[in-house]
């Protein structure tokens, strides 16, 4: 099967390289081998190990982000850096479409009469689209964002496959995440203040990655 890596050889035995040495260096660890995957690809992208007790994920979490994937689902996120650092080939792969509408005229504009924020009234607008339901969500910067998808789960019905949850900051980041550990949704969620799009990125490219691999494992 295709690693969807689409190293070169040289770039290939770097990044395993690379990996290695976070395995030696993370040591024992409770996560399952895929769910480890995950994880090890977050300290890959930040050089930090503290989101190895930082990162919560659901039981769920692998294999629902993984079906959704292999089945086409949208991948909606709070900003558009997020898109940016997607492979565009491995998403064309599964004919999975990003959708971003923080800077959407509309947006703007209703987050401005609620006085609300575009991060929540974007997230609303891809619940009005009947988007969420099925999707990726990916959170990496607007804490509101990650707030409003676990109220629009928890009191409107919407059905993401996964959230993934990882905004960072000082004002209601940590908060947020703690909130959407209450989602009746799978969930992949870094706590604390630290997160990033970068994050959101790594965690969705390791799925692709996993979703060229049998599923017989957690």
């Amino acid at each position: 099967m295709s690693d969807m890596r689409q190293m070169t050889a040289k770039g290939r035995r770097i990044e395993d390289g690379s990996f290695a040495i976070i395995d030696q260096e993370a040591g024992a660890h409770d996560f399952g081998p895929r769910e480890w995957q995950v994880v090890r690809r977050v300290i890959h992208a930040t050089a930090d190990f503290e989101f190895k007790q930082l990162m919560r994920l659901s039981p769920d979490a692998i294999a629902s982000g993984i079906a959704a994937l292999r089945g086409g689902c949208p991948i909606v996120v709070d900003v558009k850096m997020i898109i940016a650092g997607l492979n565009e080939d491995r998403l064309n792969a599964y004919r999975c479409e990003t959708h971003c509408f923080i800077s959407d005229d509309d947006v703007i504009a209703e987050a401005k009469s609620a006085n609300s924020t575009r991060a929540i009234e974007s997230m609303r607008k891809a619940h009005r689209l009947g988007l969420l339901n099925g999707a990726v969500v990916a959170i990496g910067n607007a804490p509101t964002a990650l707030i409003e998808i676990t109220r629009l789960i928890n009191e409107e019905g919407a059905r993401p496959a996964l959230i993934i949850g990882v905004p960072v900051g000082f004002v209601s980041a940590a908060e947020s995440k703690q909130v959407a550990l209450t989602a009746r949704s799978p969930y992949i969620v870094a706590t604390g203040r630290k997160g990033g799009s970068p994050i959101a990125v790594a965690i969705i490219h390791a799925l692709l990655l996993l979703s060229t691999e049998p599923q017989n494992e957690r």
